[in-house]
């Protein structure tokens, strides 16, 4: 870490007296305010710090003191240092961020329009035959002027992707006001949804999309428009999401991307995903909550009527995901005698014997199928099938454990915890509790936690905050 932060302040050093700095700048300053105590909703002051700290440099550097100089460099490391320390997902981040910016020649410019981008424009890019309602979350939230309330204005580019006229879901027709050439205006560009996971998107999108994303835009994919993201190159080595339903395909279709299925979306700086539908206005309402602060996104929430900040992940909807084409494929068969042979407790070489194949090319051949790891696979699956017959039987844990495959009750109850952030107990208690009483089985309480007096409901899990590498 110490090392890290000594290469990432030299860095800073260097580029400041480059023409490649405000790209730095606001990368970093992105990261700081994910990363640091306190960090959130202090974009604009972070920025101005760094650039504070350019300006230092400068004087040093025209008065040829080399000990000025050399003080601006250990704050920034020390900065850094405080940053990293116990967090290996933003050493990973910086790494790749240092990495990507040592690729920057010395004199590049964030190109003729970079000027004039500011985070607070917004191009929303549409295509034909997207969903209407994803389409319009982003509308939504950065389209209407709510300033009473406290809420804090962006200017609305709405774009099309391609020629129109654009239809979508409902057979609507819809005239977009813009074109593409628009986005060199935004400094926020959102692909709310893509048409169809198996279609590549248009050429000319992906060159404006790469294009903005090399003059500093923040790229944005919701749903499904992780899709045009991957597409474009610009989730290639980094975390991102999608609906569960399509994490195998895109894990499977661009295998360089870090999908996890598990998030509600993933912040990774100047390129931010999430999971389907509702979930994009968890991010919109991050997007808020990064540049103007809580209150700021607490109020839009409120005028949304919807929570400011949900816990947890789409974990809890998970289901057994495949890629579609997995059908036609001979490893279909095993997965299928795997789906169907829970209860037992058989592991991966099991399952690589009855594919006539070694563990290590087994291990190869799935996750090229499936964009995962069997092992892991092999666990969701188990805890899925657990979260079921929590929700629908009255078998205590132990029970469940040996109904699943597990072979310890302390084995279920580890794996249960850490796909879905609670005791197996528990989640039996919350659900029960959500469901109509004419609908509850019997409540049979036996594990960690007894059942809650009548009339009450078990205290909520703790807010957890999305990852953001």
């Amino acid at each position: 870490m110490t090392e890290l932060a000594a290469t990432g302040a030299a860095a800073l050093v260097k580029h400041m007296q480059e023409d490649s700095w405000p790209l730095l700048r606001d990368a970093v300053a992105a990261f700081l305010v994910d990363n640091e105590p306190g960090g959130r909703g202090r974009g604009d002051e972070v920025g101005r710090e760094l650039e504070q700290a350019r300006q230092a440099l400068a004087n040093a550097l025209d008065r040829g003191d080399e000990g000025a100089v050399a003080e601006v460099e250990a704050e920034l490391r020390l900065r850094l240092r405080h940053v990293l320390r116990g967090n290996p997902q933003a050493a990973t981040r910086l790494d790749r961020l240092l990495r990507r910016f040592s690729r920057v020649p010395q004199g590049a410019s964030r190109g003729p329009s970079s000027g004039r981008r500011r985070r607070e424009t917004v191009a929303v890019v549409l295509f034909s035959g997207s969903p209407v309602f994803e389409s319009s979350i982003p509308l939504s939230v950065f389209g209407s002027d709510r300033q009473d309330p406290g809420v804090p204005r962006y200017r609305l580019l709405v774009c099309a992707g391609e020629e129109g006229p654009l239809r979508t879901t409902g057979d609507l027709e819809l005239t977009a006001p813009n074109g593409l050439e628009a986005i060199s205006r935004a400094g926020t560009v959102v692909v709310p949804a893509w048409r169809s996971i198996t279609s590549p998107p248009p050429k000319e999108a992906l060159d404006t999309l790469r294009r903005a994303h090399e003059e500093g835009a923040r790229i944005v994919g919701l749903g499904t428009g992780a899709f045009v993201l991957a597409a474009a190159g610009l989730l290639d080595s980094r975390p991102a999401t999608t609906h569960w339903m399509y994490a195998p395909t895109l894990a499977k279709r661009y295998p360089s991307v870090h999908v996890d299925p598990r998030e509600l979306f993933v912040d990774d700086g100047d390129v931010l995903t999430s999971a389907g539908t509702a979930a994009g206005i968890d991010l919109c309402l991050h997007i808020v909550r990064t540049d103007h602060g809580n209150e700021a996104a607490g109020a839009l929430a409120r005028r949304l009527v919807v929570p400011p900040r949900r816990s947890g992940g789409q974990e809890r909807h998970l289901d057994q995901s495949l890629p579609e084409e997995i059908g036609a494929d001979p490893l279909a068969e095993v997965v299928t005698w795997a789906l169907e042979h829970l209860h037992e407790p058989f592991d991966v070489e099991t399952l690589a014997a009855r594919a006539y194949m070694s563990r290590r090319t087994f291990d190869r051949r799935f996750r090229s199928l499936t964009g995962s790891a069997p092992l892991q696979w092999l666990i969701t699956q188990r805890v899925l099938q657990a979260q079921r017959l929590l929700e629908t039987s009255d078998y205590s844990v132990d029970e469940v454990a040996g109904r699943c495959g597990f072979r310890s009750p302390v084995a279920l109850r580890g794996h249960f915890h850490r796909q879905l952030g609670s005791s197996p107990a528990a989640y039996r208690a919350a659900y029960r509790t959500r469901r109509p009483q004419s609908e509850k089985p019997d409540n049979t309480y036996d594990d960690e936690r007894p059942a809650p007096p009548p009339g009450t409901q078990p205290p909520p899990p703790p807010e957890e905050h999305p990852r953001t590498p």
